[in-house]
């Protein structure tokens, strides 16, 4: 005789995997209380070629095997019009159609910036610039509080992995560099300045902007031997350093020919250099318009300890 489960198991058994075992599809995430959406793309989990054997950069040597389980990746940048909520409370609170709640409301915030960190270059959808790393992940704890998703910065490998689309040449779309205008604000094209997000070609896995228009942060510290001694699975070189760490992409201020998958670039004490402050701003680089992020989600999330281990590491002091 068949068992037939009652309506309210099936219902249960049913949340539980629309809960635990998220569909791994394309996605449109609102900020609760907001009009404000981003857009997460899906990223397979595989195995990849990273770095580059034919760099004249050393420390994109030497090309290893790294194999990634599956993420969903920001299609685009974040912008100010979903940042500027963290930054300013007052701005969230007049834009928010409910009020926002205790544990938001006592999130720590930045300090809002002496200078106009747009730097004249407009905000509406334009990518948000200039935070440190540590704003970056603060960031994204104040988006784990208003959605309950673990959003995170991107591993140094993952962004290489989204980046390159299953390619193994210099760029995505193949070796021809003419191509590259097609695809990413430079030097050459952005006149200098970041432009609107999405207006260029996304890569074959659908990410916008991946080369260009800002930097975006990774998790990583830089270390020019890592890649000798990195760990096949999952590699995440940790930062307990401010400098150097690790920054990917390029940005509308990076000649052309300083842009492919494997690029690294790292963060620099000169972004502060106008800072006032004593230590410097943990929130800030006021001479660095050309820094961004873009945000990972992990198909499988780490522990809830794990998750507020991330999000409450305490800053590094500058000096």
């Amino acid at each position: 005789m068949k068992r037939v489960l009652a309506p309210v198991l099936l219902i249960g058994i049913l949340a539980f995997y629309m809960i635990e075992k998220p569909l791994f599809e394309p996605y449109s995430q609102k900020i609760p209380g907001t009009p404000v959406v981003f857009d997460m793309t899906p990223i397979e989990g595989g195995t990849f070629k990273m770095g580059s054997s034919t760099s004249s950069n050393a420390d994109e040597k030497p090309v290893h095997e790294v194999t990634l389980d599956p993420f969903w990746m920001g299609t685009h940048e974040v912008t100010w019009d979903a940042f500027e909520l963290f930054l300013d409370k007052n701005y969230e609170l007049a834009i928010s159609e409910e009020p926002i709640g205790e544990i938001v409301d006592g999130l720590t915030r930045p300090s809002i910036p002496y200078l106009d960190m747009t730097f004249g270059m407009g905000k509406e959808n334009k990518p948000a610039i200039g935070m440190t790393q540590y704003g970056a992940i603060q960031y994204c704890h104040w988006l784990y509080l208003k959605t309950g998703i673990f959003y995170r910065l991107p591993t140094e490998a993952e962004w290489e992995y989204a980046a390159r689309a299953g390619s193994d040449s210099k760029y995505f779309f193949g070796e021809d560099a003419s191509k590259l205008e097609e695809y990413a604000w430079t030097k050459e094209n952005s006149d200098g300045m970041t432009q609107l997000i999405g207006q260029k070609k996304p890569n074959p896995w659908g990410l916008y902007d991946i080369y260009g228009n800002v930097l975006e942060w990774t998790a990583d510290q830089y270390d020019p031997e890592f890649y000798k001694n990195s760990p096949s699975k999952n590699p995440v070189n940790p930062s307990d350093e401010l400098y150097p760490r690790i920054v990917r992409g390029g940005s509308f201020k990076t000649p052309a020919e300083e842009v492919s998958s494997a690029k690294r670039f790292v963060n620099d004490p000169k972004w502060k250099q106008l800072d006032p402050q004593i230590p410097k701003s943990q929130w800030w680089f006021p001479e660095a318009p050309f820094i961004g992020l873009r945000l990972v989600r992990p198909l499988n999330p780490p522990s809830p300890e794990e998750i507020n281990a991330y999000y409450t590491a305490a800053p590094i002091a500058d000096y």
